[in-house]
């Protein structure tokens, strides 16, 4: 049996699972690129990132805030997809997942210095923040090594996506783009953060949606439980997290 462009036709992995990988693939796309567009008026470089903050806090805030929490949520759908993928090639999706999970990990440290770079802002003002970062712009971190990760693990997945008939050729080449995205700390958007955006939206919001409608459907009663469910635990936790 051929496996068709979103589908989702060998058995579900028992982690991720089809719940949580599908949900990741169709919410990671979306909040990156809405996150993407917020800032779009900005100019890329870091010192207009730092202004802008200063200028509009809440609105930087919910950028940066929606672009992070998308790439944290990409790595359960990276996970099923290179699952999908390993079916027929097995060392594509190994290569291709591995990276591509290292490399939202060092996305997510680069989040971390967004955050201390606007809270310098917000302390001190953006003159004093903008001098801070630029005199320690080119500091040495662990998470630098992975720059690699960041690129080359969209391509090889891609690939084995393309090869294993996971997507056609249009979408596993909009799922490539998501290599062009820009890396490093306070970066603004650019014409190809936004492409980037766009094609995993193209490539992997189908493939989320089949699927979460993929398998036997639950009863009413029991989604619903599991919807309360994730309301409390999120509350809780994001309470005890303001807690420190």
């Amino acid at each position: 049996m051929t496996v068709t462009t979103a589908s989702i036709a060998v058995p579900n992995p028992v982690f991720p699972g089809r719940w949580v990988g599908g949900a990741s693939l169709v919410l990671g796309p979306l909040l990156l690129l809405t996150g993407v567009l917020l800032r779009l008026r900005f100019d890329f470089f870091f010192p207009a990132q730092l202004s802008a903050y200063g200028h509009h806090p809440g609105l930087m805030t919910a950028s940066y805030s929606f672009v992070s929490a998308g790439w944290v949520l990409l790595w359960p759908g990276v996970v099923l997809l290179a699952a999908k993928i390993g079916e027929r090639f097995r060392e594509l999706a190994l290569w291709g997942g591995a990276l591509t999970v290292l490399g939202l990990f060092a996305r997510a440290f680069h989040a971390g210095v967004d955050h201390l770079a606007f809270q310098l802002v917000a302390v001190q003002g953006a003159a004093s923040a903008t001098r801070t970062v630029s005199e320690t712009y080119g500091a040495f971190h662990i998470f630098s090594t992975l720059n690699s990760a960041i690129m080359g693990g969209w391509l090889l997945l891609a690939i084995g996506a393309y090869r294993s008939q996971v997507l056609g050729p249009l979408r596993a080449a909009a799922l490539a783009l998501a290599s062009a995205m820009p890396l490093g700390v306070l970066k603004g958007t650019t014409p190809l953060s936004v492409a980037a955006a766009a094609g995993l939206c193209v490539a992997l919001v189908p493939l989320g949606v089949a699927a979460l409608r993929s398998g036997t459907t639950s009863r009413a009663a029991t989604v619903a439980g599991r919807l309360l469910l994730l309301v409390a635990v999120g509350t809780a936790m994001f309470l005890f997290g303001q807690a420190g």
